[in-house]
C-alpha cells in the first residue's frame, strides 16, 4: 500500500505541477482558448495566477515533506486541500459549460487525493 500511495502522490504532484505552471505562467487569454480553460475568461488575472501558485505549492507539498522528512504530516494535509480544490474545480466546470470529461477528470483526482489523505493520515502514516 505504501508504494500505491507514493505512486498516487507522484501522479497528483505531476498534475498539480502542470496545472500550476499553466495557470501561473501562461497568459489568461491563451488559457481561455484551450479546452477546459474557458472559465478563465470570467476570472481575474490575479485569481488565475493565485490558483497556479497554489497548485505549484501543492505539487511540492505532496512529495517534498516526505522525501526530506521535514513535517511529513503536510502530505496528507496537502492531499485533503487538493480534495477541496477539486470540488471547486468541478463546480466551476459545471457552471461554465458543463464539460463532463473535465468534471470526471477532477472527480478522479479528488478520489486519488482522498485515498492519499486517508492512507497517510491512517494506515500508512509517516509518523507511525
Amino acid at each position: 500500500m505504501n508504494l500505491a500511495l507514493w505512486i498516487v502522490a507522484g501522479l497528483l504532484a505531476a498534475v498539480a505541477l502542470v496545472g500550476g505552471i499553466s495557470k501561473a505562467f501562461v497568459r489568461k487569454e491563451k488559457l481561455a482558448g484551450t479546452p477546459g480553460g474557458e472559465w478563465t475568461e470570467h476570472a481575474s488575472v490575479g485569481f488565475v495566477r493565485t490558483l497556479g501558485v497554489l497548485e505549484l505549492l501543492a505539487a511540492a507539498g505532496l512529495i517534498l515533506p516526505a522525501v526530506v522528512d521535514i513535517a511529513p504530516v503536510l502530505v496528507p494535509v496537502t492531499a485533503a486541500c487538493w480534495v477541496v480544490l477539486m470540488v471547486g474545480a468541478m463546480l466551476t466546470h459545471v457552471r461554465h459549460g458543463g464539460l463532463n470529461k473535465f468534471v470526471a477528470l477532477n472527480l478522479t483526482y479528488l478520489a486519488l487525493a482522498a485515498f492519499l489523505a486517508w492512507g497517510r493520515f491512517g494506515p500508512q502514516s509517516f509518523t507511525s
